[in-house]
């Protein structure tokens, strides 16, 4: 290399071992041991003494350090970035690379880099989609400045480094979304003398997501069903439907009315889940469970059906959905429950298709709910709206029957 030019055969040369830098000998590892490997891989090529990966948090405001080369304090201490500030907040911020031949408080917001006595370095952000999902940059301790071609090395490595991540990403998220979702949804319903229950959560093709189902008694004799649908997928959404899951049993605990259950779930979502919304239908039975309160949250209309009738939507006004930020009011209806009726609750991935209309759907759904045993209806159900289908958005139903000899 001569006045910061690298030759032909050089560069070449070291494009060439940039092909290695995702091969399949790394897809068995998960993301962090992937970036430590790959981090060992960059150094190499590019002959230098440092080098970190910081991915974006979930709020998609701030850098976190998730591995490192001669910088491993960044990681252990849970160092983090402003986007916009600091060496590698600059690069997120721009979608850029840049070059950086002076190290210290003035050009750079972590100490660790002039501690470590960092002379030089050049970052590049990690692009996926045209979204930045983080930063990698490299540094040197000795004379060496890095030029031009550095930076061309260092975006080809972040494009394959970037796709990777991110699909290691994306499988963990789903993998932890899952086993959340499995902890959070009952492993099975309760067993109450008047009242069966049966139940299905299937999750979408694409991931898990916010849908839910849940049945629970209190000390009062109370209760309560009720089924919800976060807006979204993926990990966030699980996270944030167990949250209101855990809220709704919680105010559900005072025993206060459906409404006011609502009302205070609402103001949680609202003040602890910005920007997220729910739907949601609840319903109390008290013993002897001959009647039910409803209330709706912005979701779909329960399905009542009685011995010898057709299934019918229960006529309930719905108030609006959680976290929108409303003063109307959650309006609760009661309703008369026969012994042999079936109440059903479901979520809007049961009967929601692109090719046909909302009404199509709820009416096919309406012709399979019958006042048969809970596990009977829940199987009707899904034949007669699944089948073998691949479902393209989370399914949660909960069938309930007041027990014929109640």
């Amino acid at each position: 290399m001569a006045d910061g030019i690298e030759s032909e055969d050089a560069l070449e040369a070291r494009l060439e071992r940039i092909k290695a830098v995702t091969d399949t000998a790394l897809a068995h590892l998960d993301v962090e041991d992937l970036l430590d490997e790959l981090l060992d891989r960059v150094l190499e090529i590019l002959d230098a003494d440092t080098a970190a990966v910081l991915l974006t948090d979930e709020s998609g405001r701030e850098l976190v350090a998730r591995a490192a080369r001669g910088l491993e304090e960044e990681v252990r201490q849970g160092v983090r970035v402003p986007i916009g500030r600091g060496f590698a907040g600059r690069i997120a911020a721009a979608a850029g690379p840049i070059i950086l031949d002076q190290i210290d408080a003035t050009t750079v917001t972590n100490p660790i880099l002039w501690q470590k006595g960092v002379r030089a370095m050049v970052g590049v952000p990690l692009l996926s989609g045209g979204n930045v999902i983080g930063v990698m940059h490299v540094g040197t301790v000795g004379d060496r400045k890095f030029a031009e071609g550095d930076v061309e090395i260092l975006q080809l490595v972040a494009e394959r480094i970037a796709g990777a991540v991110h699909v290691r990403i994306l499988e963990g998220e789903r993998d932890a979304a899952e086993a959340l979702q499995r902890s959070l949804l009952p492993s099975a319903p309760p067993r109450l003398e008047g009242l069966e229950f049966a139940a299905r959560y299937v999750p979408a093709e694409r991931g898990v997501g916010g849908d839910w189902y849940d049945v629970f008694e209190l000390d009062n004799g109370d209760v309560w069903m009720v089924t919800g649908d976060v807006a979204g997928h993926g990990l966030r959404a699980a996270v944030v439907m167990g949250r209101i899951r855990s809220a709704l049993r919680s105010y559900a605990l005072l025993e206060v009315t459906p409404d006011e259950v609502l009302r205070l779930t609402d103001r949680k979502v609202q003040h602890f889940e910005i920007d997220k919304m729910a739907t949601c239908a609840v319903a109390v039975v008290s013993p002897p469970y001959d009647h039910v309160r409803i209330a709706l949250a912005g979701h779909p209309p329960i399905l009542a059906a009685s011995p010898g009738q057709p299934a019918a939507f229960v006529d309930v006004t719905a108030g609006p959905p959680l976290g929108v930020g409303t003063d109307l009011p959650w309006p609760v209806t009661t309703i008369p429950l026969a012994p042999g009726d079936v109440l059903f609750f479901y979520t809007d991935g049961l009967f929601e298709r692109r090719e046909e209309s909302l009404d199509e759907g709820l009416e096919r759904l309406q012709r399979a709910v019958t006042a048969a045993a809970p596990e009977v209806v829940c199987q009707q159900v899904m034949a007669a709206l699944i089948g073998a289908r691949e479902p393209q958005d989370d399914i949660a139903i909960l069938a309930v029957r007041r027990s014929a000899d109640a």
